[in-house]
């Protein structure tokens, strides 16, 4: 930390226009300057202060010992004996001073009122998806790098993007300098935003997912190895380097695809995210428009306050005022009240109050008496745990009713119960694509429990018999596939299953 030492010291401001120079230099491929190039560099600055070779030596020498800068010797600016003794030092930017000057100068140019959720990016994420499972499968690696790379950058900008956008967001719903009528003005905006950005992540999230796993069908290991052998940092060797692009892969598969059944992706927090950020804009909505409807706030309390006291005829009637509103004349040792106070008012004299009741503990102590320790928590484990065994129960037994509606075709038999629930929650998340914008939507998917439903254009309407009734789909046709994931997952589960049946034979 003493690198930020410059950011906060008496000259700051001196010692930030110096590395500024440093900086403009560094542009212009030049790294080594002396106080008087320093000097000159400040010069052509627009709005740099006039400062001389004289003065500019100590900042440098000072920035030396923070290690913001490195110090080395230049024999060839001494032409004399004399100016060789003088020792002519020359300076650059050490690496993590560069670091930390970027950082401070990042900081003072953000625009922190610059905030939105970047929904162009996910069309361009799902090409980049299809481009890089073409290249993998052709073994083109200058392309697998080239299309990686850009996928890395784009997930960055999203993530950032967003916790930018939302922590500006919470700054806004907990302020009380943002007045109603700017806020108002702003809402619809908001709220259409970020109703859109969810609306953007369900249609895409399937996609995405998809795309992913055919890229893993090409060949992780094969990616990551043409992506390392065409990466260009030459201070990493090929282990270093493959390790580096392996994590990259990791995290944006992390994005999309789940570990397990019970496991959320990033793409599902940040909908959960969007989505208790519009409660929020809601519920400061809903508060704004009380306010303005019962015509009092804060601010009008306060500015109603104001002129009661302007308004005040005396110095005493001022002081009165006071300590009615704000209550701090009275003593702050004693804060017992009569249990009735229009018998005996709080503002009674002493001297005309009768005696009032207080408690052996304050009497004694000068404490107010408390009513103990709380009692020890106690956890129902065993309820946690019926709890626990039944959600799991219900996952397995809507995994399982997904594995038979995806078993066979669902125009030609009958639905039970299950399978019916878990096709109109397909339908549910598939139907978000189904409204265009412009243009037609030959078709749309959705997933959930292992399964995937793509609905498709057909002549004619189509009709799904469920426990629940007919389903009529006028020009559409359900198709209910189980996810490779799934299909990996039931015969694990099978597996093991079969395993601890082989286990308990054995034993018996």
């Amino acid at each position: 930390m003493r690198l930020f030492s410059f950011a906060t010291a008496e000259k700051r401001g001196d010692y930030l226009w110096v590395l500024r120079a440093f900086d403009t230099a560094r542009a212009a491929y030049v790294v080594l300057l002396h106080a008087s190039d320093v000097v000159e560099t400040l010069n052509r600055c627009p709005g740099a202060p006039a400062l001389t070779a004289t003065e500019v030596g100590p900042l440098l020498e000072q920035l030396h010992q923070w290690g913001v800068l490195e110090r080395s010797y230049d024999g060839t600016r001494a032409a004399t004996l004399a100016e060789y003794r003088n020792r002519h030092y020359v300076y650059q930017f050490s690496q993590a001073g560069y670091q930390a000057f970027r950082a401070v100068s990042d900081v003072l140019a953000a625009r922190l009122d610059e905030a939105a959720l970047s929904r162009m990016v996910l069309p361009e994420l799902l090409a980049d998806l299809n481009t890089l499972a073409e290249a993998n499968k052709s073994g083109d690696a200058p392309r697998v790098y080239r299309v990686l790379n850009r996928l890395d950058r784009a997930l960055s900008d999203l993530a950032e993007r967003a916790a930018h956008f939302y922590l500006t967001l919470g700054d806004l719903v907990r302020t009380t300098e943002a007045t109603p009528e700017a806020f108002l003005a702003h809402k619809d905006a908001l709220l259409a935003h970020m109703r859109e950005f969810s609306m953007d992540l369900a249609r895409f999230a399937p996609r995405l997912a998809t795309a992913i796993r055919e890229v893993e069908e090409t060949g992780v290991e094969e990616l990551i190895e043409r992506a390392a052998r065409c990466d260009e940092r030459v201070l990493l060797n090929t282990a270093e380097r493959q390790a580096d692009w392996r994590a990259r892969w990791q995290g944006l598969r992390a994005w999309f695809l789940a570990d397990g059944e019970a496991a959320l992706t990033e793409c599902e927090r940040l909908r959960e995210a969007t989505m208790s950020a519009i409660a929020a804009v809601l519920s400061l909505l809903r508060r704004v428009t009380e306010t303005r409807k019962g015509g009092v706030s804060r601010e009008s309390a306060l500015r109603h306050l104001a002129g009661w006291f302007t308004a005040a005829p005396t110095a005493d009637a001022a002081h009165a005022l006071y300590d009615a509103v704000f209550g701090l004349g009275r003593p702050r040792h004693l804060a017992m009240h009569h249990p009735d106070a229009d018998v005996i008012p709080a503002i009674r004299s002493w001297w005309d109050a009768p005696p009032l009741e207080i408690a052996r503990t304050l009497a004694e102590t000068g404490r107010p008496p408390t009513p103990g320790a709380p009692a020890r928590l106690q956890r129902n484990d065993a309820g946690i745990r019926r709890l626990r065994e039944a959600q799991l129960d219900a996952q397995r037994a809507r995994a399982e009713a997904a594995r038979s509606l995806a078993s066979a075709d669902v125009h030609e038999r009958e639905l039970d119960e299950s399978e019916t629930e878990v096709l109109l929650r397909l339908i549910d998340a598939a139907s978000t694509a189904w409204v265009p914008v412009s243009g037609r939507v030959s078709g749309t998917t959705g997933s959930d429990s292992g399964v995937t439903l793509t609905v498709s254009e057909c002549e004619g309407s189509t009709v799904v018999r469920t426990a629940r009734g007919l389903l009529h789909l006028n020009g559409r046709r359900l198709d209910v596939r189980e996810t490779a994931t799934s299909r990996k997952n039931s015969a694990a589960l099978n597996r093991a299953a079969a395993a601890r049946g082989q286990a308990g034979k054995e034993r018996g």
